[in-house]
């Protein structure tokens, strides 16, 4: 009987996370099905419950929930509670336990395509769960400044009493900066015209990064490509945090070789 694991968010319909988990368990040897499960929000604790009763191997959380799920969960571990948001949920025995691979694969990410950090002025447009992972990161590498930039930049702060918040006029506003990231859904498939900032703003920076990596290349992205900026999806971090969420869900250690391998795969497939 194969082991069954799954993704819990709210439209999933277009995630690659099945083929990207279908080929981790081929390079590890695990007998395993991953699942998508559409969750509308009034269910989250019982979608929870439910895999717990069904003996779920592993999960993974995507938006909207990965903030909104902590509270249904027994241990938080400690990368996830000073992010502040939790994407890989563990089962042990009665217990469920709630993780952050976010982290990791943003930092796989960086570190495959060369992106320096120390010494850096970035800038974070979005304030999700995503965010919170992408801010962690850089304050733990070396980052300089951070700008977490929001539409609601007065309920932002609240959020984030210690990282400075501006708001979409103020970020058109700037001189220049050295990385820009996109952590917000703005440009992912179906709505892939439109761009979360202009094109004038992003050719500011020396850096752009988007999460998204369906399309391969948001119109965010092909801005940044025209004006001569270092331009990267996030399919790399997508894969690193899959794979990281293997390792904990099987308790083993996997290659980063498996990685590049996996994403050169996946990479050829997407438009």
């Amino acid at each position: 009987m194969k082991n069954l694991y799954g993704l819990l968010g709210e439209k999933l319909s277009h995630s690659f996370s099945p083929e990207i988990h279908s080929e981790i368990f081929k390079e590890i040897g695990v007998d395993g099905y991953y699942h998508l499960f559409n969750v509308g929000n009034n269910n989250l604790e019982n979608a929870v419950f439910g895999a717990k009763a069904l003996k779920i191997s592993g999960l993974n959380v995507t938006i909207p929930y990965k903030v909104e799920i902590m509270k249904n969960l027994d241990t938080i571990s400690r990368e996830a509670e000073k992010i502040g948001a939790v994407n890989t949920i563990c089962f042990d025995g009665e217990k469920v336990e709630g993780y952050n691979t976010d982290y990791y694969g943003f930092g796989m990410m960086l570190d495959k395509f060369h992106i320096n950090l120390k010494n850096k002025r970035a800038f974070i447009l979005g304030t999700g769960g995503a965010a919170r992972a992408v801010i962690q990161y850089l304050i733990d590498n070396e980052i300089q400044e951070i700008n977490v930039v929001s539409r609601n930049k007065e309920n932002s702060k609240q959020k984030f009493k210690e990282i400075k918040i501006i708001d979409y006029k103020e970020l058109e506003n700037i001189d220049r900066g050295e990385i820009i990231i996109n952590s917000t859904p703005c440009g992912m498939y179906p709505n892939v015209n439109i761009s979360p900032i202009s094109r004038s703003t992003i050719s500011k920076f020396k850096v752009a990064v988007d999460l998204i990596y369906n399309p391969k290349e948001t119109l965010f992205l092909k801005y940044a490509k025209e004006e001569g900026v270092k331009d990267v999806n996030g399919l790399y971090m997508l894969i690193g945090q899959a794979v990281k969420s293997e390792e904990l869900w099987n308790n083993i250690k996997i290659d980063n070789r498996i990685v590049d391998k996996i994403y050169e795969k996946i990479n050829s497939k997407i438009n």
